[in-house]
């Protein structure tokens, strides 16, 4: 069993062998977890949204029609969260002020936390569509094929929004750091 595709998989899914489904779930729920938790920086939010995408597999697996499943799943991901953002485009500022993950495991040095929290905060000043594209390809690794699958658009735009998307990070990025270091030296 280790040895089916994904494809093959969901397809077996789709044709009522529900129980493989766990098989789709232990492959990517860390993988979707990531990229809301990369688009929205709340463990519960986070939590709730990805379990949100693996109802929804189950629920419209006959929809599922042999294309690739990594774009179909991340479709569905990229749905569930625009409909999340839409319903807390008010409170968004709130959400992201007051319930951002504070994770106790350190990945970086002491060093780098402080960079680290930089671009996380300079991540999310992005519009929702440039954040997306660069947690997609850039954090999640997806490929621009997959990603212009997942989005609707041609290989080619995907990668101009993202380079794109990339040089206003950057912008975000590198004029916080002269408005901090303007203000400790001052």
């Amino acid at each position: 069993m280790k040895n089916l595709t994904d494809e093959e998989i969901m397809q077996a899914v789709a044709d009522g062998q529900l129980k493989k489904l766990s098989i789709l779930f232990d492959r990517y729920h860390v993988r979707i977890y990531n990229f809301f938790n990369k688009m929205v920086q709340n463990k519960m939010v986070s939590e709730d949204l990805t379990q949100e995408v693996f109802i929804k597999v189950l629920k419209y697996r006959a929809s599922y029609n042999n294309g690739n499943f990594t774009s179909w799943l991340y479709t569905i991901a990229r749905n569930i969260f625009s409909s999340y953002y839409q319903k807390q485009k008010k409170e968004r500022a709130n959400v992201i002020e007051d319930d951002v993950l504070h994770s106790g495991e350190k990945l970086y040095t002491e060093t780098n936390d402080e960079a680290l929290e930089h671009l996380q905060n300079s991540l999310l000043k992005l519009n929702t569509t440039d954040r997306e594209l660069i947690v997609m390809h850039k954090l999640q690794e997806i490929k621009y094929e997959q990603i212009a699958e997942i989005i609707g658009s041609s290989e080619n735009a995907v990668k101009v929004k993202a380079h794109r998307a990339l040089k206003k990070l950057k912008e975000i990025y590198f004029q916080s750091s002269k408005t901090i270091g303007n203000t400790i030296n001052e």
